[in-house]
């Protein structure tokens, strides 16, 4: 048996194998943040695929923090959808895999991301030029040492819904350049947020202390975290002043993670607005896949070195196309990560891993084929899916809204 297919236990929940489908927006829920038809369909067809994780979605705790007025919202309106759409989840894998996903929900706040009404409503750590060149007129708005001190609650609040509505664990998100990634390059904000290291992570650990008393050790509590942003000094975390990266800040907040009790970490670089190739490798982006593919096994390798008693989920592994679980496996063998994340195939190929289990191989005419279309589409403000693999659905509206 391959190391891939062997069950993990992490923070009192077992995994049957190490594939995570990673949490991919589909931006498909009502104006109120519940799941809606098309979100259903998506996840009844990622519990068909097998894997031992499924990472749910961006999950809004404030509504002034959704990235687009269909991302999913949890709260009291919205619980009995949630409940309902994992309840049917973990009854067609039981069904056509023989056991349940352990499920996991990603709490955020957009922050510069923010788009609750469809048009830009930033909410930023500091304003931030890097960022800002040619969007200057957008509504900034610098959030408060007062309200950020109202966050802990909120995320607190979100995961004592989500443990409610019946999910086995839950994500403090710190990716992607969204609010709490951000804060991690406030270097020159003033106050108790901005400034120094111990500044710049307490709103992270603040929410993460709060989550976990909120749930009492009940869920698994983790983080999907930015090992590095990609981005140029002073703009960017995990990078020095001659803009080469610098996992020196990483390694120590993995280093506060542990003594506050996480044991999984869900690794990624990057950011998918200015730079996706670095965490979405892709055919047709500015450096070659391969290039990028690179940059994250070598980033995931040292924090693994760093911090060995973490598990680590590595992403990045839809780009090989037929060869990607055999890739991802060597890199568990080898030590790299723990777990193999998936984004883009679950989208185009959501039952690859029970294919390759039981035939051995990927189809080259079902995988992923790393064009960069889905992305796309979320970008363009509508849903996001394959319009390749999954035309009848998406390729309506990747003809609508992108070409």
């Amino acid at each position: 048996m391959k190391l891939i297919d062997t069950p993990l236990t992490v923070g009192g929940k077992t995994l049957q194998n190490r594939i995570v489908f990673q949490p991919m927006e589909g931006c498909d829920g009502t104006r109120e943040g519940a799941p809606d038809e098309l979100t259903c369909r998506r996840y009844l067809r990622f519990a068909e695929g097998g894997a031992g994780l499924i990472w749910f979605e961006a999950t809004a705790v404030v509504p002034e923090g959704r990235a687009n007025p269909r991302q999913m919202y949890l709260h009291e309106g919205t619980l009995g959808s949630f409940r309902a759409l994992l309840g049917e989840v973990r009854r067609k894998s039981v069904e056509t895999c023989g056991f349940a996903p352990v499920i996991v929900a990603q709490l955020t706040h957009s922050g510069r991301f923010s788009k609750p009404e469809g048009t830009p409503a930033p909410l930023v750590a500091y304003r931030n030029p890097h960022w800002e060149l040619g969007k200057e007129d957008q509504p900034y708005v610098v959030v408060s040492d007062e309200y950020c001190a109202s966050l802990p609650e909120k995320f607190a609040r979100a995961a004592r819904l989500a443990e409610e509505a019946g999910f086995d664990g839950v994500d403090v998100k710190c990716c992607h350049g969204y609010l709490m990634n951000e804060f991690l390059s406030a270097k020159k904000r003033p106050g108790n947020y901005g400034g120094s290291l111990e500044n710049r992570t307490r709103l992270y650990f603040d929410c993460i202390d709060a989550v976990k008393t909120a749930v009492g050790g009940r869920l698994l509590v983790t983080t999907r975290l930015n090992g590095c942003d990609g981005f140029p000094w002073p703009y960017g975390f995990g990078v020095n002043e001659k803009n080469e990266i610098d996992l020196t800040e990483t390694k120590l907040i993995l280093n506060e993670l542990q003594k506050r009790g996480i044991g999984l970490v869900d690794l990624t670089i990057g950011n998918p607005y200015l730079i996706p190739h670095v965490n979405r490798p892709w055919r047709f982006g500015p450096e070659d896949g391969r290039t990028s593919m690179k940059r994250i096994y070598d980033v995931t390798r040292e924090l693994k070195a760093a911090a060995p008693e973490l598990k680590f989920v590595m992403s990045g592994f839809t780009y090989p196309g037929v060869t990607a679980l055999d890739e991802a496996n060597d890199a568990l063998e080898t030590g790299v990560a723990d777990l193999a994340g998936f984004g883009r195939m679950t989208f185009a190929y959501p039952t690859f891993y029970k294919e390759w289990r039981e035939t051995g191989a990927l189809s080259p005419k079902k995988v992923c084929l790393a064009c960069g279309k889905c992305s796309q589409l979320m970008r363009a403000g509508t849903v996001a899916g394959c319009p390749v693999r999954d035309a009848e659905v998406y390729l309506p509206y990747y003809n609508r809204f992108v070409r």
